[in-house]
C-alpha cells in the first residue's frame, strides 16, 4: 500500500518540480523581489476531509475573510468516511470521490501532505501568483483525511506541498494552512 502511494506522491511531486512550485529565482537569489507583484488573482478554495471543530472555525474563517480582501476565498468540508466503512481504502475512495466533484479541468489543485515539498511563505506566494498568471480558474488546497488522499485525488493534484515536518491535526492543518494563504497575499502585495 505504502509503496504504491508512494510512487502516486512522487509523481504528483514531480509534477509539481516542473510546473509551479519551483519558480526560477530573480537576480536577488530569491523567488519575489520584497515589493508588491502585480498578479492575476483568482479565486481560491480550501477543501478540508474534516467531522469539523467548532472551537477552530472562528480563528480559520477571520483569516480566510482577509483572504477574501485580495480574492475570492471559501471553504468546502467533507464529511470524513463519508461511507462509515472501517476498510482504510474504501474510506480514502469515497472521500476523494467527493473531493473530486468540488473540482473542474480549470483548477490547479495543491494537496497539503506531510509527504509533500516543504516551502517558505515565500514560495507559497509564488504558487499563488503563478496560478492566476499561468491562466488557471482557480486555486484548490486540499487537506486529506487521516488516513491521507483517495488515489484518484493524488493522480489529479498538480503539486504536493506540507505545511510542517511533524504531523499536524487536521483542524490545526487548517488553521495554518488559511494563516499561510493570508500571507502568502501580503506578501504579494508587499504589505
Amino acid at each position: 500500500f505504502f509503496a504504491a502511494h508512494s510512487g502516486m506522491l512522487a509523481r504528483s511531486m514531480t509534477t509539481c518540480t516542473r510546473a509551479l512550485c519551483v519558480r526560477a529565482s530573480s537576480a536577488n537569489g530569491s523567488g519575489t523581489s520584497g515589493g508588491a507583484r502585480a498578479v492575476r488573482y483568482v479565486p481560491l478554495k480550501v477543501v478540508t476531509i474534516s467531522k469539523g471543530d467548532k472551537d477552530l472555525d472562528a480563528a480559520v474563517n477571520a483569516y480566510l475573510k482577509r483572504c477574501s480582501r485580495y480574492a475570492p476565498m471559501d471553504e468546502t468540508t467533507i464529511k470524513q468516511n463519508p461511507k462509515n466503512t472501517r476498510e482504510v481504502s474504501a474510506q480514502k475512495a469515497a472521500e476523494g470521490e467527493r473531493v473530486m466533484k468540488v473540482l473542474t479541468p480549470r483548477d490547479y489543485v495543491v494537496l497539503m501532505d506531510e509527504r509533500g515539498r516543504d516551502v517558505s511563505s515565500e514560495e507559497l506566494a509564488d504558487i499563488v501568483a503563478d496560478i492566476g498568471e499561468k491562466g488557471f480558474d482557480r486555486g484548490v488546497f486540499v487537506l486529506g483525511g487521516p488516513f491521507g488522499h483517495g488515489d484518484d485525488v493524488i493522480a489529479r493534484a498538480n503539486c504536493s506541498i506540507r505545511l510542517s515536518k511533524m504531523v499536524l491535526n487536521h483542524q490545526v492543518a487548517r488553521l495554518v494552512l488559511a494563516e499561510a494563504l493570508y500571507r502568502a497575499h501580503t506578501i504579494l502585495r508587499g504589505e
